[in-house]
């Protein structure tokens, strides 16, 4: 899952997943609210999992955690 949402970040931003670190928060990837929410809505797509945006899912990390958790 990690590594899908590396990709999918890395395409809605326009750069290499090379330069997409799973254990940086969304913040310092340069994503504001606006950013967050547009790729949640595609994730819960994508996966079929509701996602609650809250404070502690701010890297990709734990995310990839709370959707496995979930799926």
């Amino acid at each position: 899952m990690k590594e899908k949402l590396i990709k999918l970040i890395a395409d809605y931003k326009g750069v290499a997943v090379e330069e997409i670190a799973s254990d940086k928060t969304f913040g310092d990837l340069g994503l504001d609210s606006l950013d967050i929410a547009e790729l949640v809505m595609q994730i819960e797509d994508e996966t079929g999992v509701e996602i609650e945006v809250s404070p502690e899912l701010n890297t990709i990390d734990k995310l990839a955690a709370y959707i496995s958790e979930r799926q």
